[in-house]
């Protein structure tokens, strides 16, 4: 499968599983069965519709969640069956990003505080030589050492999520998980945080899982992503490839809501028929069933696996070959463009 296969991914997920037990209902299924493989200075972008479970597979990733089955392999090593000493060490490889930088910043204390925490918690060096390092990632995330004395409720909010970068980077991670980093900002705020990032994986040599639901801010910092729909995921492919060739309906039809810029051609979109069925006690078979244009009997009974189609390209769908060529009839589309 080329030359990635041929050396270790820094983060491979196996087989992870989220349950949640729902008084009187059953088990809800908000991670099912997800795995994937994130090498050494890449960043994995991995999207879906709101409730799709992508958060909840940062949070597990980042122990912030205890998981029900699965495996996180950092270099080989299952983090999850590490002891608490070994655990330690880790926190210091692996690193989150928040989605609010309000919430995630303690507002009863400076920025000064907050960045110096993982320092004295972590007893990384001794307290005389905090300030130092305080005053190098600070240099490092482009901001004023003078914003160290400011409380979070007294900067804007990029600056905030510039801090919560700050506190990510101060253990020297190699992997870091962005769980939808931008999508309380401003636009043109957006742009800014999105290019630090980038700078910093260049600099820094990071490793980062990018979760968001935004398309375009994916396409534009991913190297490969990830489709998440109910909890699993249907397609992996390069991001090139999958703008321009995915294959599970779902993918073509979240693909299709992206907008066009270019003003002489037609606004196309698979508009979806259909309820998302509930994560609560799943049916056999493929979850997006009742929603797809394409679906057999067979899907209704048999869960598609994860299997590539072409190099690089992993699809969860029974009929990926025809996908595409069937969406040009899809009853559900009001302008067919595929």
């Amino acid at each position: 499968m080329g030359e990635k296969e041929d050396r270790q991914p820094l983060i491979s997920v196996q087989g992870l599983k989220e349950f949640f037990k729902i008084p009187g209902r059953g088990m809800l299924h908000a991670v099912d069965d997800v795995s994937f493989d994130i090498y050494a200075g890449e960043t994995m972008g991995l999207v879906g519709e709101s409730g799709c479970g992508k958060s909840t597979v940062g949070n597990v990733i980042m122990r912030l969640l205890p998981k029900t089955d699965g495996k996180l392999l950092l270099e080989g090593i299952d983090v999850f069956m590490a002891s608490k000493e070994e655990q330690d060490g880790y926190c210091r490889e692996m690193q989150i990003i928040f989605q609010d930088p309000y919430s995630s910043l303690n507002p009863r204390k400076t920025i000064r505080s907050i960045l110096s925490e993982a320092y004295i918690v972590q007893k990384l060096c001794q307290r005389s030589e905090i300030e130092g390092k305080l005053l190098e990632l600070c240099e490092i995330v482009g901001i004023s050492k003078e914003l160290l004395d400011y409380y979070p409720h007294e900067l804007d909010g990029g600056t905030r999520q510039v801090v919560g970068i700050a506190r990510a980077l101060s253990l020297n991670p190699r992997f870091i998980v962005c769980d939808e980093p931008v999508s309380s900002l401003d636009v043109s705020v957006q742009a800014k945080i999105i290019n630090l990032l980038m700078d910093l994986q260049k600099k820094l040599g990071l490793t980062y899982l990018f979760i968001s639901h935004d398309l375009s801010v994916v396409r534009h910092i991913s190297n490969r992503i990830a489709v998440m729909y109910l909890g699993q995921i249907v397609e992996v492919s390069q991001t090139d490839q999958m703008f321009e060739n995915c294959r599970h309906p779902y993918a073509i039809a979240l693909l299709s809501a992206i907008p066009k810029v270019d003003i002489n051609r037609k606004a196309e979109r698979i508009i979806l028929e259909g309820d998302v069925p509930s994560p609560i006690n799943p049916k056999p078979g493929c979850r997006f069933v009742n929603r797809c244009w394409m679906a057999h009997e067979r899907c209704r009974t048999e869960n598609p696996k994860l299997q590539e189609v072409e190099p690089g390209h992993c699809v969860a769908c029974h009929f990926a070959n025809e996908s595409r060529e069937q969406a040009k009839s899809a009853k559900t589309m009001k302008i067919s463009d595929y």
